[in-house]
């Protein structure tokens, strides 16, 4: 398959703002697994170090067990985190058909505080059909969450 095939398949979210605070405010709420429990959902074993592996529980589907899987990729502090995000069952379609995506943070220190870009990569369509629809709402709330949880810190 020609990477242009490829590329047709897939669909990014992407969420684009500013926040009104500090790069090393949102870093802090975007690294500290006590704040993400907060407007994320409780990571297990989460620490912002290349390599490290750790965990979501959602909500089961079909034969998936609601576990996502994650692994850092990158960190670059106050300016990047990278981590792959991993669920789903091979048996399933629709909500917990197998996901293989990619989520990227990225902070810019603009006037008005940090532009921050979020971008959830590698959704292939229609397979994760369910899952980027459910999650491109889902990322504006916990966005949003990460702007108050923020603003508390700052």
């Amino acid at each position: 398959m020609s990477a242009a095939a490829l590329k047709a398949e897939t669909q990014d979210i992407v969420l684009d703002d500013v926040f009104p605070h500090a790069p090393e405010t949102i870093w802090k709420a975007l690294t500290s697994a006590q704040l993400i429990a907060r407007w994320l959902m409780p990571p297990t074993g989460f620490e912002a170090v290349v390599g490290n592996t750790f965990t979501y529980q959602t909500k089961p589907g079909g034969n998936w067990d609601g576990v996502i899987h994650c692994r850092v990729l990158e960190v670059i502090p106050n300016r990047r985190l990278v981590y792959a995000w991993k669920g789903g069952d091979e048996r399933n379609i629709g909500y917990g058909a197998p996901l293989d995506t990619v989520v990227t943070w990225s902070l810019t220190p603009v006037e008005a505080g940090t532009r921050i870009q979020l971008i959830h990569a590698g959704f292939v369509l229609p397979r994760n059909e369910s899952a980027y629809t459910i999650m491109s709402g889902g990322w504006k709330k916990v966005v949003r969450q990460l702007d108050e949880i923020s603003g508390e810190e700052s």
